[in-house]
């Protein structure tokens, strides 16, 4: 969608400079100033300035009372807290990610998008292993990880197109080109096997596999498992757990979520 309220007569351009100011939270330092604020969205610094005084005003943004920077408000974690909490399939599968989790040892992981990246849901551990942990809100990047190469792959072939045209914006061109040769060897994995691999792509001592879910209402997600490379090896991941794996996510799907 155009973004530009010229071309769009619905859209409003002060709410979503608003929200891309507190996006930036999401990869920059914890706090930060009016003008790192301007030069990370490209907005004017006064424009900047109207921004984070309302939005401290309505609670989304803290500002320290000795530097003058901000930091996200109590405000952005009930919104994300509601979003998930009111996630139906986050219940439905707790159970059966636990099972899933014990039997192989492996942190099991439910993510959905944001932007360029995936972010965790829902994560559930063996009972007795403290690998892996993984915060609700963890991000993971699209073209690397396979929560994302999941998530792209349950898409139709112009889905899968764009998608891949949005991420070669976002790197830029030498970037995509070490990226994309391993996105699309999972593409093609996937369309083979049913399952998506990240072999230390991401991080050189994780392995992991992933699945896309639809939901009843249209909603993509994806479904992962991962642990570190020396407790499962890649073989035993794509022969015996990656299968399972996407029989979890059909399962999950079965119960109407």
């Amino acid at each position: 969608m155009d973004t530009e309220s010229g071309k769009d007569r619905k859209f409003v351009e002060a709410l979503a400079r608003g929200l891309n100011i507190l996006r930036v939270f999401g990869d920059g330092p914890v706090m930060m100033g009016n003008q790192e604020l301007a030069r990370l969205t490209g907005l004017p610094k006064p424009t900047v300035s109207r921004m984070t005084y309302t939005l401290t005003r309505l609670g989304y943004l803290n500002q320290h009372p000795d530097t003058d920077k901000y930091q996200l408000g109590s405000e952005v974690l009930s919104l994300g807290y509601t979003y998930v909490a009111n996630l139906r399939v986050r219940q439905l599968a707790k159970p059966y990610m636990d099972e899933f989790a014990r039997e192989y040892g492996m942190s099991v992981g439910l993510t959905c998008r944001d932007r360029m990246h995936m972010i965790y849901v829902e994560n559930r551990m063996p009972p007795v292993k403290a690998l892996l942990r993984v915060d609700l809100g963890l991000r993971l990047p699209l073209a690397t990880t396979s929560a994302g190469r999941a998530f792209i792959a349950g898409h139709s072939a112009k889905g899968r197109e764009q998608l891949q045209e949005e991420l070669a914006a976002y790197y830029g061109a030498e970037k995509w080109q070490e990226k994309q040769p391993g996105l699309l060897d999972a593409l093609a994995m996937y369309d083979r096997e049913g399952f998506c691999l990240s072999l230390g792509e991401w991080d050189r001592n994780i392995v992991s596999a992933g699945v896309p879910i639809g939901l009843q209402d249209g909603t993509q997600m994806a479904l992962t498992c991962a642990a570190p490379a020396y407790e499962i090896g890649a073989e035993r991941l794509k022969h015996t757990i990656a299968p399972r794996l996407a029989g979890l996510a059909g399962d999950i799907q079965a119960l109407g979520a």
